[in-house]
């Protein structure tokens, strides 16, 4: 599997793109006002006592040596963050309850699947993922900067915990990316806006309606829970108000 890679994405068609989904569901002033908005919060963030603020989450870096914490963004990929969404990495003890409840809900055999986590970032959960006996790992990153770092932590990870170690980070669309063949367990961290996550489920499905085999989506952060809730092929089995799994069921790929 070679996706290619996407262009280098550019702020000022991030920024037309952030404002005409706003105006597409609320009108052009809102969408004027919510874009200066995101500016002015993203101006805001960047004064020296809020970066310091983001490197609250470095344990897990200091723990493995690696560099997943959201402090460490250049400006630049700070702000296509803000038009697309925001990098911020998985915690460790809300990741491994998350898998847990799957294996609970479930009894899957985790050897079997491919954990594929969709905006993945410097891919701090696709080393947290390889703690458990997945097939495969596979990350998949908008931003060439953050999928660059995600490499570098890749080769250089070593944990005791490990037992997968077929780990991967591309570089490429989430929303339109090619899944892998075999059953996919399938993470995001509220990583799309609402048009692009509509698109990405209905290229999960589409790839599931053409090669059927168990799947499940790991929703953390699910400030858009309702568009898997309204899709007839997908079934919600467990949550919190951190995080919802689904499943996806064969009648309802089909019927939709």
């Amino acid at each position: 599997m070679a996706p290619s890679d996407p262009s280098e994405p550019r702020i000022f068609p991030a920024a037309r793109q952030y404002w005409r989904e706003i105006a597409s569901r609320s009108g052009s002033v809102a969408a004027t006002r919510g874009l200066l908005v995101a500016l002015w919060e993203f101006a805001r963030d960047s004064t020296p006592s809020r970066l310091r603020q983001r490197f609250g989450d470095a344990d897990y870096d200091w723990d493995y040596r690696v560099n997943t914490t959201s402090g460490a963004v250049a400006w630049r990929d700070r702000l296509l963050g803000v038009l697309y969404s925001p990098y911020q990495p998985t915690e460790p003890a809300l990741f491994h309850e998350i898998l847990s409840e799957l294996s609970e809900q479930t009894k899957l055999n985790f050897a079997d699947f491919t954990f594929l986590d969709l905006g993945s970032g410097k891919g701090r959960t696709i080393l947290m993922a390889s703690d458990y006996p997945f097939r495969r790992i596979i990350g998949v990153e908008l931003l060439p900067a953050l999928n660059r770092i995600a490499q570098e932590n890749l080769s250089r990870y070593k944990a005791e915990s490990q037992k997968c170690f077929e780990l991967e980070s591309v570089c490429s669309d989430g929303s339109t990316f090619p899944l892998p063949n075999g059953p996919l367990v399938i993470y995001l961290f509220n990583p799309f806006s609402e048009s692009v996550l509509s698109r990405a489920l209905e290229n999960i499905a589409q790839n599931l309606r053409n090669n059927p085999r168990p799947a499940y989506v790991l929703y953390h952060n699910p400030q858009l829970e309702r568009l898997l809730v309204e899709r007839p092929e997908l079934t919600k089995i467990a949550g919190s108000h951190q995080y919802s799994i689904f499943s996806f069921n064969l009648i309802g790929l089909f019927a939709s």
